[in-house]
């Protein structure tokens, strides 16, 4: 099993920025994909960003492509969402997912990862 901390949420104006990490430890790999994915009050999860094991391929949902970026340390075990331009719509619970086993579906479905973070508040006021 893959542990993940969530931390760098909180309170932010729109146009601010904010920078979340997930660490994670346990039985950790470079080889696995990384996920972020949030939850607004009264909506459903969404899907923010995805990176593979490597680093070398990233997605993104089309709400935040532009505004956000996701990386990854594999040497610390981190990974990163680099949040820039943020608006009110953005405010939700940020959680971190790590796919340790292959499945078939597509990173930006909560399906293809076994292991999630507790999640962090992220609020942007207008």
């Amino acid at each position: 099993q893959v542990q993940l901390v969530e931390s760098g949420g909180g309170l932010v104006q729109a146009g601010g920025s904010l920078r979340l990490s997930c660490a994670a430890s346990g039985r950790t790999s470079s080889r696995y994909a990384m996920g972020w994915f949030r939850q607004a009050p009264g909506k459903e999860r969404e899907f923010a960003a995805a990176i593979t094991g490597s680093g070398g391929s990233t997605y993104y949902a089309d709400s935040v492509k532009g505004r956000f970026t996701i990386s990854r340390d594999n040497a610390n075990n981190t990974v990163y969402l680099q949040m820039n331009s943020l608006k009110p719509e953005d405010t939700a619970v940020y959680t971190c997912a790590a796919r340790s086993t292959y499945t078939s579906f597509s990173l930006s479905r909560p399906n293809a990862y076994d292991s999630w973070g507790q999640g962090a508040q992220v609020t942007v006021s207008s």
